[in-house]
C-alpha cells in the first residue's frame, strides 16, 4: 500500500522501489529518506503537544508499509516498541521481514491481519491516493478497528493543490495514475469512519536549494500547499 494498491501492482516494483521513487523525488533535491524522516520528525513534534498519553507509543501500525522505510524511524523517534506493518504486496513485505527483526517489527497483508483495538498509533503515508475511491471507506475502517481508544491514525498524503507534487507523482511509474484526495476529501472520509480530527499541517514548502527557508515551514503549516500534508485524527474514547 505505501504508494501500493494491489499485489499485482507493485510486486514488481519491490525490487527497485527506492530508485524509481527516488527518480521522482530527485527534483526536490532531496533524498526518499529525507522524507521518510522529517514525516516521523514532524509528527513527533505534535505528538508532544498533545496530553500526555502520547509521551510514549508502545504499538503502532505502519499501514501500507511497502519495503519498510518508515520502520525504523518509527522505532528511533518515536520510541515505539514494536511495529506491525501491514501492505498488499508480498514481494515488499519479503524485503521488508529480511531488514528487521521479529522482536522489533512483523509483517503481514491486512487480510492475515485482524484488527483487535490494540494499536496507539497508525502511520500511513501515501497509501490512499492508490486504493480505489470505493475501497476507501473499507480501509479508513480497517484503521479505526486497528487501534486503542484514544489511538492516533497520522494520515500522510500527497497535496494535489502543490504543482511540485504533480511533477514528482508524474515522474513515478506507479504513482501517475494515482487519484489524489485534497485535504477536505481526506478529512471527509476520516470523519465519517468515526475520527475525532485534532489538526491539519502541510509540509514540504521549500526544495533542497531552498533550504535556508525551511525554519519557516512550523508557520507555514496552516496553510493548504505544502507538496505533503498531515491529517491527525483520533478514534473517540
Amino acid at each position: 500500500m505505501n504508494e501500493h494498491s494491489t499485489e499485482s501492482d507493485f510486486d514488481p516494483y519491490a525490487s527497485n522501489y527506492e530508485i524509481a521513487l527516488q527518480k521522482g523525488l530527485s527534483v526536490s533535491g532531496d533524498s526518499a529518506d529525507y522524507f521518510a524522516l522529517a514525516r516521523i520528525r514532524w509528527l513527533r513534534m505534535q505528538l508532544g503537544r498533545l496530553p500526555g498519553q502520547f509521551l510514549s507509543v508502545d504499538n503502532a501500525m505502519d499501514f501500507g508499509c511497502g519495503t519498510g522505510n518508515s520502520v525504523s524511524h518509527l522505532l528511533c523517534e518515536l520510541n515505539v516498541k514494536h511495529v506491525v506493518g501491514i501492505d498488499t504486496s508480498e514481494q515488499s513485505l519479503v524485503q521488508a521481514r529480511e531488514r528487521y527483526t521479529e522482536s522489533e517489527a512483523t509483517f503481514m497483508t491486512a487480510e492475515a491481519y485482524t484488527p483487535s483495538s490494540s494499536m496507539d498509533l497508525v502511520f500511513c503515508n501515501g497509501v490512499f491516493h492508490h486504493i480505489p475511491v470505493a475501497k476507501r471507506a473499507e480501509a479508513a475502517d480497517f484503521v479505526y478497528r486497528c487501534l486503542k481508544p484514544n489511538g492516533l491514525f497520522a494520515f500522510w498524503e500527497n497535496n494535489p493543490w502543490n504543482p511540485g507534487t504533480r511533477i514528482v507523482m508524474s515522474r513515478i511509474p506507479f504513482d501517475r495514475d494515482a487519484i489524489t484526495l485534497s485535504i477536505r476529501e481526506s478529512k471527509r472520509l476520516l470523519k465519517q469512519a468515526g475520527f475525532e480530527n485534532i489538526q491539519v499541517d502541510t509540509c514540504f514548502y521549500f526544495p533542497r536549494f531552498l533550504r535556508w527557508f525551511r525554519p519557516l515551514e512550523t508557520l507555514l503549516s496552516r496553510f493548504p500547499f505544502g507538496a505533503q500534508y498531515l491529517v491527525l485524527v483520533k478514534k473517540p474514547s
